[in-house]
């Protein structure tokens, strides 16, 4: 069978509004991909930026994946969370981005986003807090009814990725 490595890092995020950040991730990847090694989803610790820096989380990503179809290409999905002064965490934004499908060393920046709401789910969390969550989180990483949300930008999750590769070519899947 064909391997994939994903070696990297969870860099950090820029763009958010608060600068005390926190990251659930993880990795969808298809019926066709069997996880070898390493862990396919985990939470970064918290982070305090000083104002206009960028979060860093440096949370290290390892992944070793054996396939039997291309199908189902490894996507990384992101969560990211803030905490307020009274410890209480609220969701900032929603993203996924592929694993880039052919060797070599990325820098990506993915971009994220967070359901608008209605009017008075809006003013609530102005004044109280509490953005509006998705109620099935699947939605962010898997094609369907995606495109009906209304949706906000929000920051950049910043990663960092080596792609390594082996036997593909052996299966008939030429790089380049």
């Amino acid at each position: 069978m064909a391997e994939l490595h994903v070696i990297g890092q969870i860099q950090g995020a820029i763009g958010f509004p608060s600068q005390n950040l926190f990251c659930k991730w993880g990795v969808a990847a298809g019926r066709s991909w069997e996880l070898l090694e390493g862990l396919d989803s985990g939470q970064t610790q918290l982070d305090l930026a000083p104002e206009g820096e960028p979060v860093v989380w440096a949370h290290p990503l390892d992944l070793h994946y054996a396939c039997r179809g291309l199908a189902g290409w490894p996507k990384l999905y992101f969560q990211v969370w803030s905490q307020d002064v009274h410890g209480r965490n609220d969701i900032c934004g929603y993203g996924f981005c592929h694993v880039p499908t052919a060797p070599g060393q990325y820098e990506i920046e993915c971009p994220t986003w967070i359901p608008e709401g209605t009017a008075g789910e809006r003013i609530a969390a102005f004044f109280l807090g509490g953005n509006p969550r998705l109620k099935y989180e699947e939605v962010v990483y898997t094609p369907g009814d995606r495109f009906r949300l209304n949706t906000v930008s929000a920051g950049l999750v910043q990663v960092q990725l080596g792609v390594i590769v082996k036997d593909f070519e052996r299966n008939h899947v030429h790089f380049g």
